[in-house]
């Protein structure tokens, strides 16, 4: 895998000690991307990696409709969504610590979420496999 969406619950985990942040470190070495929603979600933590460039945020109102019809279909708010629309507009899976998201997508009929949303454990397990 060469880059992944990532949302706020693995953004913050840069910042803040808390569980998962060993696994959310280790994807900091791959490219990543998040729209804009990430900085409004982490406020004043985030913005400090968005200006030196550890995250490139790209603007979120292209993925609205979108992400709209990804919150009705899962019954999952939309800022989640917004990163589903993310992964798909830019063709990279998302990965996430979110374990409700993580849920509604297990849940959904439609297999257009198989093998790109991915939970952080499942991640670093990947990582640590390439790394070998």
């Amino acid at each position: 895998m060469s880059g992944f969406v990532i949302d706020a619950s693995i953004a913050v985990k840069w910042v803040i000690e808390e569980p998962g942040t060993g696994l959310a470190l280790a994807l900091r070495h791959r490219p990543l991307i998040a729209p804009e929603l990430l900085a409004a979600e982490c406020a004043n933590i985030l913005w400090k990696k968005a200006h030196r460039s550890d995250v490139e945020l790209r603007p979120m109102r292209p993925l609205m409709a979108a992400a709209t019809a990804l919150a009705i279909a899962l019954g999952h708010p939309a800022c989640d969504c917004v990163y589903l629309a993310l992964a798909a507009a830019a063709d990279l899976p998302f990965v996430t610590a979110d374990t409700r998201l993580l849920s509604r997508i297990a849940r959904d009929d439609a297999s257009r979420f198989t093998g790109r949303v991915l939970g952080l454990p499942a991640v670093a397990a990947s990582l640590t496999r390439e790394a070998e």
